[in-house]
């Protein structure tokens, strides 16, 4: 644990989780930045928004976000979480198509907003950048692709102790009560993730309290029995 928060890698050497920032010799790092210019969200903002035109890519510096995206029937769906050194928007920078998803600030977001147009130009003279930041696309593809193969063989409840258990690896901070999650999620933003209905999760989150599993409140989860959390992936009681 450093600084108070778990970090772990993926057991399968997936780094999907190195943000891009950090992938870069800082020479280039500090390049990049420089180009920019600094921007600030309040917690609860968005930041960029499904299907607009692409005008500008951000490098994220402080705070976390969510990337959903909002199916035709209205179902919005927790893509992932973005925080300090990812990158977003590079997608429609680079494909000159509209947004994709959706970031939301979770919490307050500093950042540095790039330029499309300088982005795309600083990518054309600096291929080791260019080449890192393809291979962070590819791990995020492979992640989701391992992910969609491992939701699809499992039920809503041992999905939501799956997602519990990656949170306590990536945002778990220590207490007395337990390990807390420090990204601020809903539940509806659960049921996003797991592809369930807020009200399945609801009863799910419910069923952990009475079980004294987690300690919940609004936008609050602390995980105080990992153990039978890991239990449940397995399909276990």
């Amino acid at each position: 644990m450093a600084g108070g928060q778990t970090h772990t890698r993926d057991d399968d050497g997936l780094d999907d989780r190195v943000p891009f920032l950090a992938r870069l010799e800082r020479d280039d790092r500090t390049a990049l930045l420089a180009i920019g210019r600094p921007l600030s969200y309040p917690a609860r903002s968005v930041i960029m928004r499904q299907d607009e035109p692409s005008t500008h890519v951000l490098l994220l510096l402080q705070g976390w976000t969510k990337v959903t995206a909002t199916a035709a029937n209205g179902y919005e769906a927790l893509l992932a979480l973005r925080g300090p050194g990812d990158i977003i928007g590079e997608g429609a920078a680079l494909s000159g198509r509209g947004r994709s998803a959706t970031v939301t600030a979770l919490e307050q977001v500093e950042a540095t907003a790039i330029e499309e147009r300088r982005f795309t130009r600083f990518l054309t003279g600096s291929p080791q950048v260019a080449l890192k930041l393809l291979g962070l696309a590819t791990d995020r593809q492979r992640s989701t692709d391992r992910r969609r193969l491992e939701w699809a063989a499992l039920s809503v409840r041992e999905r939501l102790a799956v997602l519990l258990l990656d949170l306590v690896r990536t945002h778990g901070t220590r207490t007395e009560e337990g390990i807390e999650l420090t990204v601020p999620l809903s539940q509806q933003e659960f049921a996003g993730s797991v592809g369930s209905s807020r009200e399945a999760v609801a009863r799910l989150l419910k069923e952990l309290r009475d079980r004294q599993v987690v300690v919940t409140s609004r936008r609050r989860i602390v995980v105080v029995r990992p153990d039978i959390l890991r239990r449940m992936m397995g399909g276990g009681k």
